[in-house]
């Protein structure tokens, strides 16, 4: 008891916080623009709806044991990751810059002058306070896309502690360094119209590490693969909710009502709907029949491969990358199966690769900066980005599950994992006993 004395009593403090460390704020822009305004404000709350979307894509595909679970991780981030942010997390990413890598916690620690004023740099027309809820959304989807990989076998509370060091550890950073003009990847000349390597690539990288720190799940290559999806409507309309929210969330990267959010709207539809034909096609010439699950996840990757390049190519080079992205990941997802690794949604082909595609193709691909119009640093500067992400992300993901797992097993007991998580973890269920032993 003593524990929930002391946070009570932390948590009363931080209440009535006076933020002595945070600078002096003079940053102030200028007059607010109410088109401007309107438009983040809805894109706002389109890229929120992307995490249910997201609870309902995931959801529908694992076993009927386990939907109440997958999905409740992806909700969950919408209340951690939100204190977090509000706490320190809007701080540590967009703060004053530390050496290019981290901002300063203080600086806006607790939303201490995160008004409704404009910002003269981050946020020049809309309100700050508005600029910092915008950037949360994706900082809350961003964890939730890792729980595909992992699926079925992890701790719920596991999962929550490893979600507030992702935050710390991977996200912010990244975050920073890449979208704050004082990053270093910012400086470097990165293009990153709205999250390729800060969303997708660590997110799937994050999970590419999990899936094999975690292992596969018991009689993984047996019985598991062949339980059909537990509900395909469901991953339709999780499918729908994204490709809605992916509006917002790259159109809205433009920070304004204006052309460049016109063209990121446009190039975001056509990318994704040459990824959905794509890899629709890649599976009929492997035999298949064609299946919603399959135009679904076609739809998801061309819009990840997108997002990074949203503002920055024309229409056909995105219908270019819809292609490239669809074809890349496919080939992925089925290398991917061949080496027993149980990524269980195939999160890293899909958003780990699609990530990186889409990060290389804007190097190449990006109108007057791009490789294609001659100039090398930009495609170089893509390059090392690449890099320097990949081998971070692996590195310290590796070691955030192995503290986490020290802390509170990271995985569930066999015996809870054939339960199912829905009972194990929640005593909940989406089926009743009856129907999931029909369903078994």
């Amino acid at each position: 008891m003593q524990i929930w004395k002391f946070l009570l009593l932390l948590f009363s403090a931080l209440l009535v916080y006076d933020p002595v460390f945070a600078q002096s704020f003079d940053a102030v822009g200028g007059p607010i623009s109410s088109s401007d305004t309107a438009w983040l404000l809805t894109s706002a709350a389109f890229v929120l709806l992307m995490t249910p979307g997201l609870s309902f894509f995931y959801g529908g595909m694992v076993r009927p044991k386990n939907v109440v679970s997958t999905m409740l991780q992806s909700f969950i981030c919408m209340g951690v990751v939100s204190l977090f942010w509000y706490f320190v997390g809007f701080s540590l990413a967009f703060g004053d810059s530390i050496g290019g890598i981290i901002g300063n916690p203080f600086t806006y620690f607790m939303f201490h002058n995160v008004t409704e004023l404009t910002h003269k740099t981050l946020s020049p027309t809309i309100p700050f306070v508005l600029f910092s809820i915008f950037q949360l959304k994706f900082a809350i989807i961003t964890p939730a896309l890792i729980t595909g990989s992992f699926a079925e076998r992890v701790s719920f509370k596991s999962y929550v502690l490893f979600v507030i060091l992702f935050e710390i550890f991977i996200y912010t950073p990244l975050a920073h360094m890449t979208w704050h003009p004082d990053g270093i990847f910012h400086k470097m000349g990165v293009l990153d119209f709205a999250g390729g390597t800060v969303v997708h690539m660590s997110a799937g990288l994050a999970a590419l590490v999990g899936a094999f720190f975690l292992g596969s799940r018991v009689k993984y290559g047996k019985d598991t693969q062949a339980y059909p999806p537990a509900n395909v409507p469901y991953v339709l309309l999780g499918t729908g909710l994204l490709w809605f929210g992916w509006f917002g969330f790259n159109s809205g990267s433009s920070l304004g009502s204006n052309g460049l959010s016109a063209l990121a709207f446009a190039t975001t539809h056509f990318a994704s709907a040459s990824a959905m034909l794509v890899w629709m096609g890649w599976d009929a010439l492997r035999g298949k029949k064609p299946s919603a699950i399959g135009a679904c996840i076609g739809a998801v990757v061309g819009l990840v491969a997108i997002t990074p390049a949203a503002g920055f190519v024309s229409t056909c080079s995105s219908v270019l990358i819809g292609v490239i992205g669809a074809s890349v990941s496919h080939f992925a997802a089925h290398w991917r199966a061949r080496t027993g690794l149980d990524d269980t949604l195939d999160v890293f082909p899909c958003h780990g690769v699609g990530g990186m595609v889409g990060i290389l193709l804007t190097g190449v691909l990006a109108k007057d900066t791009g490789l294609i119009s001659g100039k090398t640093s930009t495609f170089y500067a893509h390059l090392i980005c690449l890099f320097t992400v990949t081998f971070g992300v692996i590195v310290i993901s590796y070691l955030l599950y192995w503290v986490v797992n020290k802390i509170t097993l990271l995985r569930v007991s066999s015996e809870d994992e054939l339960l199912g998580l829905d009972r194990s973890q929640h005593d909940e269920a989406a089926l009743s006993l009856q129907e999931l032993s029909l369903e078994s």
